[in-house]
């Protein structure tokens, strides 16, 4: 799975309550959120198996949701987010729709989210007719680039985080790195300001921190300096999370010692961290790191 796929979907389970208020405006009198939720990813994944998808899905979740009638009862939220452009979408969506509903015969709502940059892709309705029969099937769709920004730094609810982050993921082809820092950190600001739980809080700065990289590996190392002296917490951002996350992708042991060492001197050159701090983050040696940086010098 690619890392912005993994980022939506633990997102939308971090802050699942904020994401119903988000989309829904009486949220809080249908739905019994106390109550938690329920992911039903791989149910969903039984009922459409990937092969049946070409190219494949970006993201979706399927919620099962308890509401408010005073009864045992519950209703199921299909999400659906979607990054590129697919001329059969809204027949998938209609797809999903009637296999959940067969399968549960629970009342289900849909809501699709789309982080790409066109514009003109924007599917909410799936039509069939044939011989006299005719379906009408509407579902719930937000087109990311769309949205006023200015809304959205306005509006409290946690959601907008994401939905901002996803905002300047799409600008960041027209912007230089210390723009796009400084946009970042802005975001970042921004969100430390809310009321919002602790929790919410370090689950939305690392969907912030990683779903927006720069091309100089020095900016995300500052990022992670500037966030930590906000919080208090010089580890807050996971900087030995990146390493092993670039270690992951070479597949094999060299690659560990070669992403950790390029962090080592990543972190030494921005003279922010000492010997004993390097070797705390990315638990190492000092002997380790101290030989690295006499190597590069």
């Amino acid at each position: 799975m690619k890392k912005d796929d993994t980022l939506w979907k633990g997102i939308l389970e971090n802050i699942c309550d904020d994401f119903l208020r988000f989309f829904f405006e009486d949220a809080e009198k249908l739905f019994d959120l106390e109550r938690g939720f329920q992911f039903l990813d791989k149910e969903l994944e039984q009922l459409f198996p990937t092969e049946e998808i070409e190219p494949p899905k970006f993201v979706d979740k399927l919620v099962k949701v308890f509401t408010k009638t005073g009864e045992e009862d519950w209703i199921l939220v299909h999400i659906e987010v979607q990054g590129y452009d697919d001329k059969d979408f809204a027949k998938r969506m209609f797809t999903y729709f009637y296999r959940i509903l067969d399968k549960y015969g629970k009342p289900v709502t849909a809501i699709a989210i789309f982080t790409d940059s066109n514009k003109k892709f924007h599917p909410g309705v799936y039509e069939y007719k044939y011989l006299g029969s005719k379906i009408i099937y509407e579902f719930n769709n937000y087109k990311i680039i769309e949205q006023d920004e200015t809304a959205l730094i306005e509006n409290e609810n946690p959601f907008s985080i994401v939905v901002l982050t996803v905002l300047l993921a799409l600008k960041k082809k027209k912007l230089d790195d210390q723009s796009l820092f400084d946009l970042k950190y802005s975001l970042a600001k921004n969100l430390l300001r809310r009321k919002i739980p602790k929790k919410k809080v370090d689950d939305l700065l690392i969907f912030l921190q990683r779903y927006i990289t720069f091309a100089d590996q020095g900016y995300n190392v500052k990022f992670d300096k500037e966030i930590g002296e906000l919080t208090g917490n010089q580890k807050s951002m996971g900087i030995r999370e990146m390493v092993l996350d670039k270690a992951e992708k070479k597949g094999i042991e060299k690659g560990v010692e070669k992403a950790t060492v390029s962090f080592i001197m990543s972190l030494w050159e921005t003279d922010n961290y000492t010997v004993s701090q390097i070797a705390s983050l990315l638990k190492v040696s000092e002997e380790f790191v101290q030989n690295t940086i006499a190597s590069k010098h």
